[in-house]
């Protein structure tokens, strides 16, 4: 199978599931700031991971497994949403790439830089 399907399969399944995210009804999902940053899908369509941050990071464990207890719905609902030969099974993971970069941004500012005097006279 192409990698630009499997792309556009990946953007589709995380419109979807961005949209299908606002219908649970699990406060520890409902009362999360959940972002989903990327998907990647298994080529043969049965395995699909989704990474996603979280804007309260006191309420990850919760909220993670509040999405595991979703699965399920998520599946049936994507599956009757997109026209995909299966189903694919869900895998949640958490993405701190987000926050990672927030830190090292955080880290960088707190330096304190000393200019030369010879470099801004050129």
């Amino acid at each position: 199978m192409s990698s630009n399907r499997i792309n556009r399969i990946n953007e589709e399944i995380q419109k979807e599931l961005s949209a299908l995210l606002r219908t649970v009804k699990d406060p520890r999902v409902q009362d999360t700031m959940i972002s989903i940053t990327r998907v990647e899908t298994t080529p043969d369509l049965r395995y699909t991971k989704v990474y996603v941050s979280f804007l309260q990071e006191e309420r990850v464990k919760d909220a993670m497994a509040g999405l595991k207890s979703a699965a399920g719905y998520l599946r049936r609902q994507l599956g009757h949403n997109l026209q995909l030969r299966y189903s694919p099974e869900i895998v949640w993971s958490e993405d701190d790439s987000i926050t990672y970069g927030a830190r090292m941004l955080k880290l960088i500012n707190s330096l304190e830089v000393k200019h030369d005097e010879d470099t801004d006279e050129s």
